[in-house]
């Protein structure tokens, strides 16, 4: 089965089950809404005081803040800033943390006690603090942000590539390739890697609920990204003052941030089920062959 016609299957599949087609679905809108955002008439910076504190109505959806800017633009707005975060987030993690795992298991000597040692130390770190004392030293910026969620989550990718080289350098298909003289780099990146895709895959996923809720945390702690910059966190931070006068600021953006969340972590858990029915199934099959 060809890689494109395996990702078809994956996702019939997926859309099979009702949660993660409604989160697919969800995420969907958020991400066009996101990617179009200019080509909508909404200015997230527009300031009018007059408006200020406006609840929702036909003129603004989810109603204005303390300047008098549409809360509902700065939420699309700030679907940006949480998704191309989570993405740059899930980059940075797989390009350090699949490697570190991938060499780590495949040679378990010395390399894989030091280079283990080195994610336990960043797995002892909260990621919170660590992310708000990576921020201190590079400076309040989004690229500081998304370095920082980025980094907390290379532990996450090295355990998992380096479990699944621990458990498929000794099959049979992968000593076929050694004894036809395949190098190491080319049995871990060629050989295993491509047949490790799947949990990681789900380790992206999961990742990218962790990178939103961490960059809203950070800006709600108010070390995120800096305004005016639209930032889902940020918009609770200072909807939290104007809670009982304006409930629709902070109540709307912070209703989107979790079903954002919500949406990555059902999809997560619906690929997780899939794939562990495909290996239970698996394991049938070779059982029964054996008989």
């Amino acid at each position: 089965m060809t890689g494109l016609a395996a990702a078809g299957r994956l996702l019939r599949r997926l859309l099979a089950r009702r949660g993660a087609a409604l989160s697919l679905a969800f995420l969907t809108v958020v991400g066009l809404a996101a990617l179009f955002a200019g080509l909508m008439p909404l200015d997230p910076l527009r300031q009018n005081i007059a408006e200020s504190l406006k609840p929702p109505s036909p003129d603004a959806w989810f109603g204005t803040d303390e300047l008098g800017r549409d809360i509902l633009a700065r939420v699309i707005y700030g679907a940006r800033t949480s998704l191309v975060t989570a993405f740059g987030a899930v980059v940075i993690a797989a390009l350090i943390g699949v490697p570190v795992g991938l060499v780590a298991g495949f040679y378990g000597d010395w390399r894989d006690s030091i280079l283990m040692r080195c994610i336990d130390v960043l797995l002892a770190l909260p990621n919170i603090l660590f992310a708000m004392a990576l921020i201190a030293v590079l400076g309040r910026s989004q690229g500081a942000a998304l370095v920082a969620v980025g980094v907390a989550g290379i532990p996450g990718f090295a355990r998992i590539a380096r479990a699944q080289v621990m458990a498929l350098r000794q099959l049979d298909f992968v000593m076929a390739v050694r004894g036809f003289g395949g190098g190491p780099a080319y049995i871990m990146f060629r050989t295993i890697l491509p047949n490790a895709l799947s949990p990681l895959v789900v380790q992206a996923i999961v990742l990218a609920s962790i990178a939103i809720l961490l960059e809203a945390a950070l800006a709600f702690l108010g070390v995120g990204v800096p305004p005016p910059t639209p930032s889902w966190g940020e918009m609770l931070r200072t909807g939290k003052s104007y809670l009982y006068e304006a409930p629709s600021y902070a109540v709307l953006p912070g209703l989107v941030l979790t079903l954002t969340i919500l949406s990555f972590d059902t999809i997560g858990r619906a690929l997780t089920a899939i794939i562990d029915r495909d290996e239970t199934d698996g394991v049938r099959e070779t059982a029964g062959g054996g008989r």
